[in-house]
């Protein structure tokens, strides 16, 4: 067993009194301040040798009041910065400084950070002040410093359990996967990865349609005990991904889940939605807001491109999925290079209006597990421009009418792009000036998107910073009440974007109930529909539906125009998942298609295998695949 600390410690004069884990990161404290101040490269030796981050901090009993801290930094940071919020977590040396202009709180080269940490001792960290104010950001944040000597302790006891066992020379004798959810269906993605050493949960997801048990992974599957579990990877914050991880803090589980910082926020708030949409169709919600706290509490956030070891025998690494705010195709290296395997969580490979396009070049690979969602041969999608003309035709023809237009949208990612679309085509009179209705947790995800500009595309990204915001753009209206909602619904031709997406709770059901029955009226669906789903069942033709008004059961004729424009998807259509096993580098042995019907995953796999004449398996849910 090799012991790490006293391994860096041995290198060092004797000006550390004492060391400790933060998750993977190696955390030095000492009691020189000259040290501290220049401790003359040896830091950087010590990283370069062990391949590990190391981080120079000072005992927290020498730190400067957070009084006097707070006034230093007020005194150095030029007020353009526009300083927010200053919040202190003392348990391990470390401000947050919170500000609409972060480069000024930086300066040049670092200067001012490096004066700040000089002059008051702490470790500064910059966060950028979200341009629209997010509450769930904020209370994240809370949560994060009020409770940190329990934090601390978190994570020094993940960088305990990563390397008990260390050792750079293991290689694995198996390592295997097995599928709780997300076999030849969209939704419940959750798999289970597995090595002699570590057991690893890919996402642990609900199929947001689904009825009964069938809406939940396999999670009394006989290989998958939660005791035994060492880790959570969360490749992003949909439901059929993330709608399930509170549930596990819930029963038991204590250790990390690792995912982006924006993954974090927009899968707390997607959760909270849940237990809301829970009460008020009158169902007992499966988790309560403080497992929601515990999923937040034990959450370790890594940008792209970051690498860390989450086990003694794996190391992750990030990488922009170009599917929505934060998500991440997951590079896992297991057994110090044995085998190395992508989880794509799911993707978009071409470049959208708010996101670059998934990343599509990793340093090593073996195995790929790849989303099939538009994988079907009639999955040829529309190019982004046609999508997008359709769109605005559409809603152009019916507000002609004296029509109104409901949009149900994911709120997360997909709304975004559909209010980009309608910004620029009102600002450049492509469509009339009519009010466009904002109404969900919509407006939330628009504020943490505002937080974390650097996730997305140059161009949203510079309006942003320019304080052009298109999402504070005035020609959107924030719908935040029941009264709000039924002046809209009573109201002029509009627009209305409104979650859920497939119709599945939430206030898009609210709307189309009462715009199904006018002819004048339209739905148009932009994102997929899942099997079962009340979305799904209005885009194959229903005319009637039964709906539960205040506990009435009421019979909805369904007349509106119904479009469907796949296009607009988040999600890699065929013509993209064939381009990206195509240009994926270094050229892959094994693709494992999941999140697919079955016939899209079959007719895809098929395809791969006959271009690239490499193994493709199509799994059914509780199959496991052994990699190694």
């Amino acid at each position: 067993m090799t012991d790490i600390l006293k391994d860096i410690q041995k290198k060092l004069p004797k000006v550390i009194n004492s060391a400790n884990f933060e998750g993977a990161n190696i955390v030095l404290y000492t009691n020189d301040l000259d040290f501290f101040r220049d401790n003359q490269g040896k830091i950087r030796e010590l990283v370069n040798e062990f391949k590990k981050r190391i981080e120079l901090r000072v005992d927290p009993s020498l730190l400067k009041t957070q009084e006097e801290t707070e006034k230093i930094i007020k005194e150095i940071v030029p007020k353009e910065a526009e300083v927010t919020d200053i919040l202190f977590d003392p348990q391990r040396s470390i401000v947050v400084i919170e500000a609409k202009r972060p480069g000024l709180v930086i300066g040049k080269s670092g200067l001012i950070l490096k004066e700040i940490k000089d002059k008051t001792y702490w470790i500064p960290q910059i966060q950028r002040s979200p341009a629209i104010r997010s509450k769930i950001t904020e209370n994240i944040r809370a949560v994060l410093y009020q409770n940190n000597a329990a934090r601390k302790r978190f994570l020094n006891s993940v960088g305990k359990k990563i390397y008990k066992e260390w050792n750079p020379e293991k290689i694995e004798e198996w390592i295997r996967v097995t599928f709780l959810g997300s076999g030849r269906q969209v939704g419940r993605s959750c798999i289970l990865l597995q090595t002699p050493q570590t057991k690893v949960l890919l996402d642990c997801g609900i199929d947001v349609g689904g009825k009964g048990k069938d809406k939940f992974p396999y999670l009394d599957a006989p290989e998958f005990r939660l005791n035994e579990l060492d880790a959570v990877i969360l490749s992003h914050a949909h439901l059929d991904h993330s709608g399930l991880v509170p549930y596990l803090y819930k029963m038991g589980y204590q250790g990390p889940i690792y995912m982006t910082a924006p993954t974090r926020d927009l899968a707390a708030l997607l959760a909270l939605d849940f237990i809301g949409v829970a009460y008020k169709q009158a169902t007992t919600p499966l988790f309560s807001s403080t497992d929601i706290k515990e999923m937040v509490k034990h959450s370790i956030c890594l940008d792209y491109n970051e690498v860390t070891d989450i086990a003694p025998d794996m190391r992750i690494t990030f990488y922009n999925a170009g599917h929505a705010l934060g998500a991440a195709i997951v590079h896992i290296n297991i057994g110090n290079g044995a085998h190395n395997l992508v989880y794509s969580g799911d993707i978009k490979f071409l470049k959208t209006r708010l996101l670059d396009r998934a990343v599509n070049i990793f340093p090593r690979l073996e195995t790929m597990i790849l989303e099939a969602t538009y994988g079907g041969k009639e999955n040829v999608l529309p190019s982004r421009k046609d999508a997008e003309d359709q769109l605005i035709n559409e809603i152009k023809q019916t507000i002609e009418k004296k029509g109104k237009v409901l949009i149900p949208e994911l709120g997360l990612g997909r709304a975004q792009e559909t209010m980009l679309i309608l910004e620029e085509a009102m600002r450049n009179d492509k469509l009339p000036r009519v009010p466009i209705y904002i109404d969900g947790m919509i407006w939330d995800i628009n504020g943490i998107h505002t937080a974390y500009p650097d996730f997305l595309n140059s161009q949203v990204r510079r309006d942003i910073f320019q304080n052009k915001n298109p999402f504070v753009s005035d020609v959107f209206n924030r719908v935040g009440s029941s009264s709000e909602r039924k002046l809209v619904i009573e109201g002029s031709p509009c627009v209305v974007l409104a979650t859920s997406g497939m119709l599945v709770g939430g206030a898009s059901v609210e709307y189309f109930r009462h715009f199904a029955s006018s002819r004048n009226n339209k739905i148009c669906f932009v994102c997929y529909q899942g099997s079962g789903s009340l979305g799904r069942q209005v885009q194959d033709g229903i005319k009637q539906v039964k709906m539960s008004v205040e506990g009435k059961e009421e019979i909805v004729d369904v007349n509106l125009a119904v479009i469907t424009i796949d296009g607009l998807s988040a999600h890699a259509g065929r013509t993209e998942l064939i381009d990206y096993t195509n240009k994926t580098q270094p050229r892959v042995m094994r693709i494992i298609l999941n999140h697919g019907e079955q016939s899209r995953c079959l007719d895809i796999a098929s395809t791969i295998y006959k271009l690239h004449h490499i193994e493709t398996i199509v799994p059914r849910n509780l199959e496991t695949i052994r990699l190694r």
